[in-house]
C-alpha cells in the first residue's frame, strides 16, 4: 500500500510516497529513500522513478514504513535544484514522516547519501544512515562550476534556468555539504556504506575515504562487479534489508 502526499517546501511542491507493508500492521520504524542528483541529459524526470516500487518492496520485506520523495526540480516536484534547497526539502520530508516512537533511518543514492549525512548531523531523530554509491570528494564529483551548472540544466532538475543563479553560487553550495566532515560528526550513530567495486562514476576508493573519515565507525559493503546504478542490483536490496533487520 502506497500513500501519496504533496509537501510544500518554500516555493516548491514535493511529491512524497509512503509505503506500508501489505499486512497493514503499523510499523514504528521509518526509512526514507533519497535519489541522487541526475547529471545525464533528460534524467531529471526519471531520477526517482524506481524508488516508490523499491519502497513498497522494502516495506513488505522489512515491516518498516518506507518513504520516497522527489526533491525540488526532480520528476513532478516543482522548483530548482540547489544544495540548500534540497537540504530544506529533506527537512520537510523528515518532519512529515518521522515516527513519534521507533527508529528513523535515511538511505541515499549518490548525492542523496551526502545530503543524508549532512542532515543527520543536525537532526538527532536520525538514528541510522546508509550511503549508496555516494561521493566523498565533491570537488572531483562536481567538475568545474560551469560544468555542474550546465549538467543540472541539461538533466532537467530546474523549472526555470533563468532563476538558477550563478555557477559559482551553485558550486559553492554543493561543496559546502562536505561529506567527509559530516560523516565524521555523525558517527558513532549507525552507518553503512554500500558501493559497487566497478563504479566508474564514483570510484570505490570514495567509499573507503568515507569509512576513514568516520574513523572506522561504520559498516562497509562493497558489491563485487556492481556499477554506479545500485538500485537495480538485488544484492544491494538484500544488504539494505539485512541492515534494517539488525535494527529491530
Amino acid at each position: 500500500m502506497i500513500e501519496h502526499h504533496v509537501l510544500e517546501s518554500g516555493d516548491s511542491r514535493l511529491d512524497l510516497r509512503v509505503a506500508q507493508a501489505d499486512s497493514g500492521t503499523g510499523a514504528h520504524h521509518v526509512l526514507i529513500l533519497l535519489h541522487g542528483l541526475p547529471r545525464a541529459v533528460g534524467m531529471g524526470r526519471l531520477a526517482a522513478g524506481l524508488l516508490p516500487q523499491m519502497a513498497e518492496n522494502l516495506a513488505n520485506e522489512s515491516g518498516w514504513r518506507v518513504a520516497s520523495a522527489t526533491l525540488s526540480g526532480v520528476g513532478s516536484s516543482t522548483g530548482n535544484f540547489s544544495a540548500t534547497q534540497w537540504l530544506d526539502d529533506l527537512g520537510h520530508v523528515v518532519d512529515a514522516v518521522a515516527p513519534d516512537e521507533g527508529r528513523l533511518a535515511l538511505a541515499g543514492f549518490g548525492f542523496g547519501g551526502v545530503l543524508a549525512l549532512r542532515h543527520g548531523v543536525v537532526d538527532e531523530r536520525v538514528k541510522s544512515i546508509a550511503t549508496l554509491a555516494s561521493p566523498a570528494h565533491l570537488e572531483r564529483w562536481a567538475g568545474s562550476p560551469e560544468e555542474l551548472r550546465q549538467s543540472v540544466i541539461a538533466a532537467g532538475v530546474v523549472s526555470d534556468p533563468e532563476t538558477l543563479g550563478p555557477a559559482n553560487v551553485l558550486y559553492d553550495g554543493v561543496l559546502g555539504i562536505d561529506p567527509l566532515g559530516a560523516i565524521a560528526r555523525y558517527a558513532p550513530r549507525r552507518l553503512i556504506i554500500i558501493h559497487g567495486t566497478d563504479d566508474s562514476d564514483v570510484p570505490p576508493s570514495e567509499a573507503r575515504d568515507l569509512l576513514a573519515a568516520a574513523d572506522g565507525r561504520a559498516e562497509i559493503r562493497l558489491i563485487n562487479g556492481a556499477g554506479h546504478q545500485l538500485r537495480a542490483d538485488p544484492r544491494m536490496v538484500a544488504t539494505l534489508l539485512g541492515w534494517l533487520d539488525r535494527q529491530r
